[in-house]
């Protein structure tokens, strides 16, 4: 009754969404958008009428020309400083343009050149001091922020009168201000297309990323050749820039020029930045955010004023809530990687069937043997991790290695060999197509081909996405072991959907379906999920009847055959439920029967700890990865096992000396060819009574 209650807990209860959820990056823009709904929802029940459709666009128009400024605040954040001077600009921009426009009668065009440049030159000072100067960025903009606005108050003691007394008559200007499209304010269509542009910037071009990686890291962007000093500095004049636009169409708005223009300014932007969740320690942020903060702030400050709260008292709730903000942000960041610790591990209910005492007993199928002890060995100490290993028809044997690439051994003693291409990533399971191109499966990278020519070529590296998963799993993380349809289709599995090639033994802590198999097909070129929510799919190979598939579940202990033609197309039925060990790759012998390697075999202290979730949970978080309880694959051993499921022949390396890890074996003109992803090493095994025609590569079907 436990196991009953446990299983389904495990089964329904989806724990691994948690950890899901907070390692993805847009879940750092959904917890302002929360805050957003809060905040319109708690001021709409204390006020009437506080958002609705009559209020809309003045809303929006106040949004847009907050939204400017707040998106220079961001990318000033973002590159890893912070600017306290933009208010002190924001009212030198917006009395440049009243006096260009007003007392000086300019033209448009170059009022808004004149403002934009005006924003830009202060900007730059700021820019100068701090990136090429190297003086701190707080303690420098607090003293802009003075000059500036002791400038602004000088200035505009001389000037108001004569801006006061002297109104523009322009059709243009007056429509920047006011004018509307579609009855949407013309500003709001202005910050839409500058908020596009600058997403753009920041995800999309080089720019951009550059501004990241300054923000993430100085030291590091320096030593890759970045010019720090320069993009720092750029982006303050940016800045500038974005508060000047902000200024024009303020003052074209309400032709004020008052003396507390742009006077706490830079605490509500600030305040926007962070709360839309711009980090304070740079390298970390968005346009989107930044939109986010903006509303969030514009309807705190409506909402206080519609309320009647006086102005001393909202400056400090909007500091009590830029305090929190900033306290929230430094918690969030520091402690954000050991939540997605605590939750994004999430072992589940695993039940195998039972391990009887004698499985490798003198009476059972799988007897112990020491066959595999003196087998001979091929490129000792000369290829590290050969994964799976195939030979062609010249009988040339070819391994991956832990270095991403392929190695050929020359017929006919395998002591010469080559790099035959160089892939990168780990090269996994491999096989050849009639046109002999090598398809190779590559832990961490996809589905990739070397041509006859030597030519190496994507093939796929993402499938389609399940729309029921909140994992992303478009891109492939692990594909392992492949096989080739007579039509073409290649099948090739994924052991797992949530972890890297280095952190598989990780999944087998999980026993959950975090595996697939996937099909590319070249007649179409397109790559599709034919079977999900396996537990560690691995090897694979195209059955006898040529409209089905045996797969090795590896942590579930079993062998599957998936239908994808025929009358049972799209059914899954059991080969072997009961294997006393890990299996990993599958091959075709030239009996027509199947060879399969086990890579490691069960032992009852860890078939009970996959009963037990919780215990794996705790172990998870208390003890270091290398001291986890783990599956034993320190004992290699290859099966031979017909269509029905029977065991017909096994054979052991005891003692576990010659090849202690066994993924893979490929028979070739009476040998068995066995690769190891722990060893360093391909061993050779000669067969009695082999058929000495029968060549790897070459697909039964044929």
């Amino acid at each position: 009754m436990a196991n009953t209650y446990t299983n389904l807990r495990y089964k329904y209860w989806p724990d691994h969404i948690f950890g899901e959820l907070l390692q993805k990056q847009w879940m750092e823009t959904v917890v302002p958008l929360l805050v957003l709904v809060i905040t319109a929802l708690y001021f709409s029940s204390r006020i009437d009428n506080f958002i609705s459709i009559s209020n809309l666009a003045d809303t929006l128009r106040q949004a847009s020309e907050l939204g400017f400024v707040v998106l220079g605040m961001s990318l000033v954040l973002i590159v890893g400083g912070i600017d306290l001077s933009v208010g002190s600009i924001f009212a030198l921009c917006n009395l440049t343009v009243l006096y260009c426009m007003n007392v000086l009668q300019l033209p448009v065009g170059a009022t808004i050149a004149i403002g934009l440049l005006m924003g830009g030159f202060l900007g730059g000072i700021n820019g100068f001091l701090i990136g090429y100067m190297r003086m701190r960025a707080f303690l420098t903009t607090m003293v802009t922020l003075i000059v500036f606005q002791a400038v602004h108050l000088m200035l505009n003691f001389k000037l108001a009168v004569a801006i006061s007394s002297a109104l523009p008559d322009s059709d243009l200007w007056d429509f920047i201000g006011s004018g509307s499209i579609l009855s949407i304010p013309f500003v709001v269509w202005v910050f839409a297309l500058i908020a596009i542009a600058s997403h753009i910037f920041l995800t999309r071009l080089r720019s951009g990323w550059r501004v990241m990686a300054v923000g993430g890291n100085r030291r590091s962007a320096y030593n890759v050749g970045l010019s720090v000093n320069r993009i720092v500095a750029l982006s303050y004049v940016a800045s500038g820039v974005f508060v000047a636009i902000s200024a024009i169409f303020y003052a074209s708005r309400l032709a004020s020029a008052g003396a507390d223009t742009g006077k706490g300014l830079e605490i509500t932007v600030l305040t926007a930045a962070i709360l839309g969740g711009i980090r304070l320690g740079g390298g970390k942020g968005s346009v989107t955010k930044a939109v986010l903060g903006t509303l969030i702030i514009l309807l705190i400050t409506n909402g206080l004023l519609r309320l009647a709260v006086p102005a001393g008292a909202s400056r400090v709730i909007l500091a009590t809530i830029l305090l929190l903000a900033a306290a929230l942000d430094i918690r969030w960041f520091k402690n954000r990687h050991k939540a997605v610790e605590e939750f994004y591990v999430s072992p589940s209910y695993l039940e195998l069937p039972q391990l009887a005492p004698d499985a490798t007993g003198p009476a059972s199928a799988y007897a112990l043997n020491d066959r595999l002890r003196h087998v001979e060995t091929i490129g000792l100490g000369e290829v590290e991790a050969p994964e799976d290993v195939i030979l062609d028809e010249e009988d040339n044997l070819y391994c991956g290695s832990r270095h991403g690439e392929i190695i050929r051994f020359f017929a006919p003693d395998y002591k010469r060999h080559e790099v035959y291409a160089r892939i990168g990533g780990q090269p996994l399971g491999m096989t050849f197509d009639d046109k002999k191109n090598l398809y190779v499966c590559v832990g961490g990278m996809g589905l990739y081909r070397v041509t006859s020519d030597r030519k190496v070529e994507k093939v796929t590296d993402e499938t389609n996405r399940s729309w029921l998963s909140v994992v992303d799993d478009s891109r492939l993380r692990l594909a392992d072991d492949l096989d080739i349809a007579p039509d073409g289709r290649i099948f090739f599995s994924e052991a797992t959907v949530r972890y890297e090639m280095h952190e598989w033994p990780t999944d087998s802590l999980e026993g959950r379906g975090n595996g697939r198999i996937i099909c590319y097909d070249p007649r179409t070129n397109k790559t599709t999920t034919v079977l999900r929510n396996l537990i560690f799919p691995n090897g694979i190979v195209i059955s006898s009847n040529r409209q089905s598939i045996l797969f090795a579940e590896s942590w579930n202990c079993s062998i599957k055959r998936f239908w994808f033609d025929g009358p049972k197309a799209g059914q899954v039925e059991f080969v072997i439920r009961d294997l006393p060990g890990y299996p990993d790759n599958i091959n075709r012998a030239s009996d027509g029967n199947y060879w399969l390697a086990l890579m490691g075999m069960r032992c009852p202290a860890f078939d009970l700890a996959m009963r037990k979730p919780a215990f794996r949970r705790r172990m998870s978080k208390q003890l270091p990865g290398d001291e986890w309880l783990a599956p034993n694959i320190n004992t290699g051993c290859i099966v031979k096992f017909n269509e029905q499921g029977q065991i017909l022949d096994v054979l052991w390396d005891e003692g576990g000396v010659n090849h202690p890890m066994i993924t893979s074996m490929r028979e070739h003109r009476g040998y068995l060819y066995i690769g190891g992803i722990s060893n360093n090493r391909i061993g050779r095994l000669k067969l009695d009574g082999a058929d000495r025609t029968f060549v790897s590569s070459r697909h039964a079907y044929v």
